[in-house]
C-alpha cells in the first residue's frame, strides 16, 4: 500500500527489490508455520520453535526497516511522513501480536523504526527532526507498554498453568482410590460402563473379574489397620502391573476389586486370574506371611444389554470360589 501511494515518488527498482525480499521472508515464515502445524503435539515446545520464530520475525522486521530507509526520498516531506506513518503502524502491530516475547518485540520495533528515525534526526529541517523526536517519544512509551503487557501476560500464563495443574490434581483425586492408587468405585463404574458399551457396539468379547481378599478382616483384627492398609497398597501395585492400559480396574471398597478385560476370551481371562492368584500368593507384609484372594470370572453375552448383570455373574462366581475353600478362581456358569 505504501509503495502504491508513493509510486511516483519512490525508485521503482528499490520497490521491486523490497517487495521481493518481503515476499521471500513471508514465505519462509509460512513454511515454518506449516511445519509447526504438521509436527506432533509433543514437539510443539517453545524450546524447539522459539529461535526459529524469533529469527524469521527479526528478519522480516529488518527487511521492512531497511526497505523503508531505502525508499525514503531526500526532499519530499509528504513521502517521508507517509513512510514514518507506515513504519509506526508496523511497530504497533508488533506490539499487538508479539507482546508475549518482549525482547523480540523491542528488536522488531527497533529494526523497523531506527533506520529512518536516525536519518531524520540528523536532517536540517525542523519538521524532519520533529518527526524523529516524535517517533522516539512514541517508541519509549511503546517500550514501557510492552514491559507491562509482557508482565501481565506472564502472570496470566502462570495462573493458567497453575489452574490446569490444580484441575489435574483435583480430577486425579476425585477418580483415584487414595490407598491403592487404582480407580475408585465411582471412576471404575464410569469407565467400565463406557467400555461395556464400546465392546457391545463393536461386538468384541468382554470379561469381568471380581477379586476379594481372603480373611482380610482377620488381618486387620490381628495385626492392625496399618498392616491391612499396607496389604491393600501392595495389592494396588500388583493389579496395576498385571493389566493393560486398555483394561479397566479399580477398588470397589474394602478388600474388593474389579477388573474388566476387553477383547479377551473367557479362557484367557481365566488364565490371567490364575496368574494373579500366584502373584498375590507371593506377597509378604510385615507379620503377615500368607496372603490370598478369591476371584470370579464372567464373560459378556453377545445380547447382554446390562453391565451390572455381568458384574453380578462375576460376583456369584467369586462367592463360589470362596465356598470351595478360597484362594482359587471360579468361572460363571
Amino acid at each position: 500500500m505504501l509503495c502504491g501511494l508513493c509510486w511516483e515518488r519512490f525508485d521503482h527498482s528499490i520497490i521491486f527489490t523490497w517487495i521481493g525480499l518481503l515476499t521471500a521472508s513471508s514465505l519462509l515464515r509460512l513454511l515454518m508455520f506449516v511445519a509447526w502445524f504438521r509436527c506432533p503435539d509433543s514437539e510443539r515446545t517453545p524450546q524447539r520453535w522459539e529461535r526459529k520464530y524469533g529469527f524469521t520475525l527479526v528478519l522480516s522486521a529488518g527487511i521492512w526497516g531497511a526497505g523503508a530507509f531505502a525508499v525514503m526520498p531526500a526532499n519530499d516531506l509528504l513521502a517521508q511522513a507517509l513512510v514514518m506513518l507506515f513504519a509506526v503502524g508496523m511497530s504497533v502491530s508488533a506490539v499487538s501480536c508479539y507482546s508475549a516475547y518482549r525482547y523480540m518485540t523491542l528488536a522488531s520495533i527497533g529494526l523497523v523504526l531506527l533506520p529512518c528515525t536516525l536519518w531524520l534526526l540528523f536532517q536540517s529541517s525542523a519538521i524532519q527532526v520533529g518527526m524523529a523526536l516524535a517517533v522516539i517519544v512514541f517508541a519509549s512509551f511503546v517500550a514501557s507498554a510492552t514491559r507491562k503487557l509482557a508482565e501481565a501476560l506472564e502472570t496470566a500464563f502462570l495462573l493458567t498453568r497453575e489452574m490446569e495443574r490444580a484441575h489435574r490434581i483435583a480430577t486425579y483425586a476425585a477418580q483415584t482410590d487414595e490407598l491403592t492408587g487404582l480407580k475408585n468405585r465411582r471412576a471404575f463404574f464410569e469407565h467400565a460402563q463406557q467400555l461395556f458399551h464400546d465392546c457391545q457396539h463393536n461386538r468384541l468379547p468382554l470379561c469381568a473379574v471380581m477379586l476379594d481378599m481372603d480373611h482380610f478382616k482377620h488381618i486387620n483384627d490381628t495385626y492392625g489397620h496399618q498392616v491391612g492398609d499396607q496389604v491393600l497398597r501392595q495389592m494396588g501395585v500388583i493389579i496395576n502391573r498385571s493389566f493393560r492400559d486398555t483394561d479397566v480396574f479399580g477398588r470397589l471398597g474394602g478388600e474388593e476389586f474389579a477388573i474388566l478385560l476387553p477383547d479377551t476370551s473367557i479362557e484367557v481371562a481365566l488364565n490371567i486370574a490364575e496368574q494373579l492368584i500366584q502373584s498375590i500368593g507371593g506377597l509378604m507384609t510385615g507379620p503377615v506371611h500368607r496372603i490370598s484372594a478369591s476371584l470370579g470370572v464372567a464373560a459378556m453375552d453377545i445380547g447382554d444389554n446390562d453391565f451390572q448383570s455381568l458384574l453380578n455373574n462375576a460376583d456369584k462366581a467369586l462367592y463360589r470360589a470362596k465356598a470351595r475353600g478360597r484362594n482359587q478362581v471360579a468361572v460363571s456358569e
